[in-house]
């Protein structure tokens, strides 16, 4: 698995350090063997795993430099894609939110056996972004949550600070949803900067990442209450 993962870096220039292959060797074995009883993912499977998950997460290294940055990982589940891009650019600080506990317990067992310092939150993304020691103080914002970026805009724009990025993972047929969150991206204080589409490696698979700058502060009233967001998106 580690071959994989190592020659499809090296194809986007990414140098992984030398402990990197136990990391993600180890990574696998637990995700496997957690995901039976916490439902951390549907991909299942070496293969899979490392296509879909570890090459997918790595492919963010391509598009701005981690190198020393805060970031922060939103609804970030069994790890994707923040604890790969730990792996591979172990300089970044760190933060992993997530709002069911099982996920935060697995993440910590997780960073805790691959040696990795990160903060594992157990917390909903809008009720956290309120939070004065968490609310515009990331570098960089990631997210591969499953909602629409209109709402991702909302519940991850309060976490970056002004000159930050806010980076969202989608499809390449995100194009009317990005129509869509014009105003939750201006409401939020963010700008798009750019869209980076890019072929997962050893597949016929191509993402979508989706760079949103942060120029302005965001208002106090967001992100406002999930019922909220959901009825009225920005």
């Amino acid at each position: 698995m580690f071959d994989n993962i190592a020659q499809s870096a090296s194809r986007l220039n990414i140098n992984l350090p030398p402990n990197a292959k136990a990391a993600f060797e180890a990574y696998y074995s637990l995700l496997e063997k957690h995901n039976e009883n916490v439902n951390l993912t549907a991909i299942s499977g070496e293969s899979q795993v490392s296509q879909l998950h570890f090459n997918d997460s790595l492919a963010l290294l391509t598009a701005t430099s981690f190198k020393n940055a805060k970031v922060i990982d939103i609804g970030s589940g069994a790890g994707f894609p923040g604890v790969p891009i730990k792996i591979a650019e172990p300089s970044i600080d760190l933060t992993l939110l997530d709002a069911t506990r099982k996920r935060i317990d697995f993440l910590k067992t997780l960073c805790k056996a691959l040696g990795i310092n990160a903060t594992c939150l157990h917390f909903r993304a809008e009720e956290a972004a309120h939070n004065s020691d968490l609310r515009e103080k990331y570098d960089i914002c990631v997210s591969r949550a499953v909602a629409k970026l209109n709402i991702l805009c909302e519940l991850c724009l309060p976490y970056v600070r002004v000159g930050g990025l806010f980076i969202a993972m989608k499809s390449t047929a995100s194009g009317e949803e990005l129509e869509d969150a014009k105003n939750a991206v201006l409401t939020t204080g963010g700008e798009l900067q750019k869209l980076v589409d890019y072929t997962i490696a050893d597949t016929d698979i191509v993402h979508r990442l989706v760079l949103i700058q942060k120029i302005s502060k965001t208002s106090d009233k967001y992100p406002r209450r999930f019922a909220r967001i959901q009825k009225s998106p920005l």
